[in-house]
């Protein structure tokens, strides 16, 4: 029997660095790049954050930040660097109700995990409620040609066009890109980046 997602996860950042998971960027610069696209300043919520520098550079950057994970040793990573300059959610996004509106919701890597389709429709709808009228989605996920698994669990990997399809009932696609991650060790991991604007 598989643990469950906080127990794999926490024991994921307990015994692995940084810079040893295979999603470690030292600097998150797609990600940065699409949230100003999405909105040049506002309050983000990075769903998935894990202990990225990510939040880092929004809160120097003089965005508002909210970062949501399931392992609670992950957000006490980023909550030593951080502190008061961040809030903190620990949640599985798909059981968590959103207490505020965002301007824009960043996910890199978390999407991906959500092989059910009743997951991803519930996770469409929670981004739905949590994002204003206007505001962006911007979403990183494996590429059709990613890989088939990541940290031992299975992904469903996508294109522009399959995330425009699951989003499409409240948000429409603004921007897309492909990046080529390369890992710690030097693998490619193809990424589709979609940027979505809440209609």
């Amino acid at each position: 029997m598989a643990p469950a997602p906080d127990t794999h996860w926490n024991t994921v950042y307990a015994t692995k660095a940084a810079d040893e998971v295979s999603w470690y960027e030292p600097v998150p610069t797609v990600s940065r790049r699409l949230i100003t696209l999405a909105a040049a300043s506002g309050r983000v919520i990075d769903v998935g954050a894990g202990a990225s520098n990510l939040a880092d550079v929004l809160v120097s950057a003089g965005y508002d930040v909210t970062v949501l994970d399931i392992s609670s040793n992950a957000l006490a990573q980023v909550r030593e660097r951080l502190g008061r300059q961040a809030a903190y959610v620990l949640a599985d996004v798909l059981s968590w109700t959103p207490a505020a509106s965002y301007d824009v919701w960043h996910d890199r890597a978390v999407f991906h995990f959500l092989t059910d389709p009743d997951d991803q429709a519930r996770y469409v709808d929670l981004a739905a409620t949590a994002v204003g009228t206007g505001g962006g989605l911007v979403m990183g996920t494996f590429a059709p040609a990613g890989p088939e698994s990541c940290s031992g669990l299975p992904t469903a990997r996508h294109d522009a066009g399959s995330l425009a399809r699951l989003f499409a009932e409240s948000f429409t696609l603004e921007h897309s890109e492909t990046e080529e991650h390369v890992t710690p060790w030097g693998a490619v991991q193809p990424f589709t980046w979609a940027v979505l604007r809440r209609s």
